[in-house]
């Protein structure tokens, strides 16, 4: 096993360098390339993929059409990432095409030549840097998810639970800006892959970590049976319904609570809590979003 994994390690390292030092200078990034006219090309396109998921959004007024908004999501469905989809396109079009918004993206994602250029176009941003605070004080809308792809590859058995992983960033965020919080809360996009184990001890072995990936995740689906990541299977169409909960205004806490560790962390809960109960109400009323999806249950 020592030999096998000294042979894995050695395999993934020069990528690793190479891809290290492409996660680094994105998190120097102080603008974004957001491309309104791409945008606008390829949402049809985005939209009509997601109708895969039979999407349905709501409350979608409850998030501000104007000023600067923090958006705070539970992550599901490992990469497909049906919720973020949706819920950006719901953004869009309550604030308008030309408003900026953004979405806050992990480091791999921007570590990969061809993958960076496109995310960019949709204005994503690195979520390590200080691109979001600049967009959130010129009054964007910024979309996050703080439970990143620990929460997106978590095991099955936990689909209907949030795991924000205690990454208080996007609070602080908040806090410095003065941005009102919508929770936003997804139901269905992780009945729509199984995730069998997040197997974290195999991402810290190939040194995954120093990418900020903490998973490296083994799945069971068509056509691969039980398989890593590196061979997803075929999401399942399950029915993802997107619910925008009440926005908290945390302005009056004013800049300097983002260095008060006690009540960086009463905001925190207050947003799991929310997404909890949202996610909650979502799963007691529709249980089984797979048969939801075909008329075969409520």
């Amino acid at each position: 096993m020592h030999m096998i994994t000294d042979a894995a390690k050695g395999a993934v390292g020069a990528p690793l360098q190479m891809l290290e030092r492409r996660a680094a200078a994105a998190r120097e990034m102080r603008s974004s390339g957001r491309d309104v006219e791409f945008i606008r090309r390829q949402l049809p396109t985005v939209e009509a993929a997601m109708r895969y998921f039979a999407p349905e959004v709501r409350h979608a007024e409850r998030l501000p059409a104007t000023g600067p908004v923090l958006v705070v999501g539970n992550h599901s469905g490992l990469f497909y990432m049906p919720d973020m989809w949706i819920t950006a396109a719901a953004l869009v079009h309550r604030r308008g095409l030309d408003a900026p918004a953004f979405g806050l993206g992990y480091d791999l994602l921007f570590a990969i030549p061809g993958v960076e250029s496109v995310i960019r176009r949709f204005g994503a941003l690195p979520a390590s840097g200080q691109a979001a605070e600049q967009a959130l004080a010129e009054d964007a809308a910024v979309l996050v998810y703080p439970g990143g792809d620990w929460e997106a590859c978590r095991p099955w058995t936990q689909r209907n639970r949030v795991d924000l992983h205690g990454r208080t960033g996007f609070v602080r965020l908040a806090l410095r800006t003065g941005a009102a919080v919508v929770p936003v809360v997804a139901h269905g996009a992780h009945h729509s892959v199984m995730v069998l184990t997040r197997g974290e001890g195999i991402a810290r072995t190939l040194g995954l970590d120093r990418l900020r990936v903490k998973v490296m995740p083994f799945l069971v689906g068509v056509p691969f049976g039980v398989a890593p990541v590196v061979l997803p299977p075929l999401p399942l169409p399950t029915k993802v319904t997107v619910d925008f909960l009440d926005a908290h205004d945390w302005s009056s806490d004013g800049p300097a609570a983002a260095d008060d560790p006690r009540l960086v962390q009463e905001r925190y809960d207050e947003v799991a809590e929310a997404l909890q109960a949202g996610l909650d109400t979502l799963a007691a009323e529709r249980p089984h979003p797979l048969l939801s999806r075909f008329g075969l249950a409520r």
